[in-house]
């Protein structure tokens, strides 16, 4: 028999060779079996027999005595929940809650789920329970794709969608789901519903800050009230709009809406001073100084007849400013020396001292220093009566009389 001679190094390679491999081998698997650890079960899945679901002999709807007994059951879970919730304890009570959401698919289907999703992911958000939310939206969207794979995606599930995903703050998705709905309400032609939901994504339009489509949205409501001859809704919907213009920072848009609610009210509203100081500032930011100064002034008026003191004094206050801001110190003194009076009738002190401030101020600027002297004295007796910027009016006082004798 020949005899076979092993080399020693190529022994010791194969045997590093082997070792390596089942090296490499062993880690693949540790690494398997460590990402299988790392993702544990969905708490939301129903993945065995839930004590509080009846045992069957044989597959069959639940009766009705049996949901009755299930849905008391689910009741208490909620209680318990809340009450670990109250005693500090979050993740039980999630735990619970999970339970309880895994339980009303059994009971009353995607429906109820939905619901309840909506209900436990507003308080999830509001406790600022960051993976619970992002675990429960998850959910909604895969009840959401599989309804719409499935073609069971009705109007009472839209509904609920609607409302859970609201709950649980993603506006987006929200307004998919109304859009949805929406559509299929036209189509119907259910205007009291129409509203309601045209309400609905207004406010969601907002919330994103997307003012042109939540106008859209209120533009279309002002038209449904219109219609329908509904003057109160019109209002609303109008002073809506002017809102939202504002906001954006169109005050032509702004203007054209206010505009139109001032035509809508009678001639002695009480609605109107602060309307029309809201028009006037929409012409000041136009650059419309005469529409400007005249609609103060006649918001001043209308005010001081209604006896509102404090939207009269506004209204002098912001024409003061308007003609001290282009250069024009003379009528804005008038206009401070009628804002006196305003202010005196209506007690207001502090009025009063910032009202002999602005006088003094403009008197000095106009090297009139009796007059600035006299004002700024004035407001120093205010000052001191309110025990309030007694040294600053001091300081003024001495400033005047500095320049006064150079």
């Amino acid at each position: 028999m020949a005899r076979v001679i092993l080399n020693p190094l190529k022994l010791l390679g194969t045997a590093l060779s082997i070792a390596m491999l089942l090296l490499h081998s062993s880690s693949v698997a540790w690494a398997k079996a460590a990402n299988v650890d790392q993702q544990p079960p969905n708490p939301l899945e129903l993945t065995e027999p839930d004590p509080l679901v009846p045992k069957l002999p044989v597959e069959r709807p639940l009766t009705r005595g049996e949901l009755k007994e299930l849905r008391e059951a689910l009741e208490q879970l909620d209680v318990q929940a809340k009450t670990q919730l109250a005693a500090g304890n979050p993740e039980k009570a999630f735990e619970i809650w999970y339970r309880e959401i895994r339980l009303r698919r059994v009971a009353g289907g995607n429906l109820e789920e939905v619901q309840t999703l909506g209900r436990v992911g507003a308080i999830a958000w509001e406790g600022n329970h960051k993976p619970q939310v992002q675990l429960i939206t998850k959910r909604l969207e895969t009840i959401e794709q599989e309804a719409q794979t499935e073609g069971s995606l009705d109007q009472n599930l839209l509904i609920a969608l609607g409302q859970a995903y609201q709950q649980v703050r993603v506006p987006r998705q929200a307004l998919a789901i109304y859009d949805q709905i929406l559509a299929d309400l036209r189509q119907r032609g259910d205007l009291e519903a129409i509203e309601t939901t045209l309400k609905t994504m207004a406010g969601l339009h907002m919330s994103w800050f997307d003012y042109p489509k939540a106008i859209a949205s209120y533009e279309e409501l002002l038209s449904l009230a219109q219609q329908r001859g509904d003057r109160v809704q019109e209002f609303v919907y109008l002073q809506e709009i002017a809102y939202i213009y504002d906001q954006a920072k169109e005050p032509e848009n702004a203007l054209r809406m206010k505009q139109k609610l001032a035509a809508s009210y009678p001639p002695n509203d009480i609605r109107l001073p602060a309307l029309k100081i809201a028009i006037a500032s929409d012409y000041e930011a136009l650059e419309q100084l005469d529409e400007a100064s005249q609609t103060y002034q006649q918001a001043y008026t209308l005010a001081f007849a209604l006896q509102q003191y404090a939207y009269a004094g506004e209204a002098l206050q912001k024409l003061a400013k308007l003609y001290r801001s282009h250069n024009q110190p003379e009528f804005a003194l008038q206009v401070y020396n009628v804002l006196l009076q305003v202010e005196q009738q209506s007690y207001n002190y502090y009025g009063l001292m910032d009202a002999y401030d602005q006088i003094g101020q403009i008197n000095l600027e106009l090297k009139n220093y009796n007059q600035a002297l006299a004002a700024f004295e004035k407001g120093l007796e205010f000052a001191r009566f309110l025990k309030y910027q007694e040294t600053y009016f001091a300081t003024q006082i001495q400033q005047v009389n500095q320049q006064s004798q150079q």
